[in-house]
């Protein structure tokens, strides 16, 4: 009889919950949730985040650690980049931001090896671990390396995308993972004069698909550019502007994921 691949799964030393934040698409704004969200669970815990997006890494510039490299001990023992006070590990930190990164399956499945096992997270209520699109080598070795506790899934409004946040919900399903609901990002955009809510994409099926799955809608994150402007700054709305609708909106579903035994 063929092993059992989820068989090899062993906990990270210290982590007590891992979340893993996953569209399934690019382009809904999955790195930009995943962290704030981060950032917003600070207030629950002490909290990493590792960027398991090899090809494309995008959490050194988002959270302002570009120029940072994590250190390594004689034992070949990774130290995490520390930023507003979340131990981060990501392949960007390793290559030029330039640099294509050419692997085939093995070598990932080896970098994702490094992250879980070489990496000293210390104690961390939360590791928060941003996805590339799609459900593939990286998913797959995700959560047959590492207990998953659960997983946050990020869309936008419309059809398109929600077709393929549906794939990655089939995935998590199909390998065991919890999820503890959807983040609906870019949902609407606040009219500054009147603070009427503008819809930016057509509405699709998002409340009847979640409403027959019985999966939760965590929130709703506003539009607006601030945020991106945040991220390309390297300094998350959570973190610039912490008062504001949007990082109150990232606050919240940070409260309701704390709730989740």
């Amino acid at each position: 009889m063929a092993a059992n691949p989820f068989d090899q799964q062993q906990p990270i030393p210290g982590v007590k919950k891992i979340i893993a934040v996953a569209s399934g698409k690019g382009g809904v704004g999955k790195s930009t949730v995943a962290t704030n969200l981060a950032l917003a669970l600070r207030e629950y815990g002490s909290v990493g985040l590792l960027d398991a997006d090899i090809y494309g890494p995008s959490l050194p510039r988002m959270m302002g650690a570009r120029n940072q490299k994590p250190t390594v001990s004689e034992g070949n023992r990774i130290t995490p980049v520390t930023r507003y006070g979340i131990k981060m590990m990501s392949i960007g930190f390793l290559v030029e931001e330039s640099a294509a990164i050419v692997w085939r399956g093995p070598m990932l499945f080896k970098a994702m090896d490094q992250f879980f096992k070489d990496v000293q997270w210390g104690e961390l209520d939360y590791l928060v671990i941003d996805l590339p699109p799609g459900t593939g080598d990286v998913q797959l070795s995700l959560v047959q390396k590492v207990p998953v506790n659960y997983a946050v899934i990020v869309t936008t409004p419309q059809n398109i995308a929600l077709i393929d946040a549906k794939k990655a919900i089939d995935m998590f399903e199909r390998t065991g993972v919890r999820i503890a609901g959807v983040v609906e990002n870019m949902a609407y955009m606040l009219n500054p004069a009147t603070q009427e809510k503008i819809q930016l994409f057509p509405r699709g099926e998002i409340s009847s698909y979640l409403e027959s799955k019985k999966i939760p809608l965590l929130g709703e994150i506003p539009f607006n550019t601030s945020v991106s402007l945040a991220s390309e700054a390297g300094i998350p709305i959570v973190e610039s502007h912490s008062s504001g609708v949007e990082a109150k909106a990232f606050n919240d579903i940070a409260k309701k994921l704390n709730l989740i035994n």
